[in-house]
């Protein structure tokens, strides 16, 4: 209990911070887009995402047998993740001609191997939750 109030005080803490930055660094004008930006993201989270994720989800309840569903939930949210955060590499937003090295790292490869293990690793879980569930592990 008192480890959990300590993280929930450390993040209050780091959440008024950086209210204060925002307060004191950007212009008053400016307030709206920042408003607008955090609320956009949220809109993206839950309405987009996370209603693609639960429908999937429900999907695979349905389709998938019981010992995959679990490794199947996780790798979605894992790679699902991975996935959003790695859009602006991806697509190369902030490549700049007059600066070769921003960018400079096959961010496409990369992501296609990560995704390829957290295939992997859902295969193996799921073939050793299903050998167990037979009663062979």
């Amino acid at each position: 209990m008192r480890t959990r109030l300590l993280l929930g005080a450390a993040g209050a803490a780091l959440g008024l911070y950086g209210l204060l930055l925002l307060l004191t660094r950007q212009e008053p004008g400016q307030w709206f887009e920042v408003a607008l930006w955090l609320g956009a993201g949220v809109v993206a989270h839950d309405v987009l995402l996370s209603g693609l994720v639960i429908g999937a989800c429900l999907l695979g309840s349905r389709l998938l047998p019981a010992p995959w569903r679990a490794p199947a939930a996780i790798a979605l949210v894992v790679w699902g993740a991975l996935s959003v955060v790695a859009v602006p590499v991806l697509v190369g937003g902030g490549v700049r001609a007059d600066n070769p090295t921003l960018l400079d790292r096959p961010y496409v490869a990369t992501w296609w191997v990560v995704s390829a293990i957290v295939v992997l690793t859902v295969a193996v879980t799921g073939l050793v939750r299903a050998r167990r569930a037979r009663g062979e592990g």
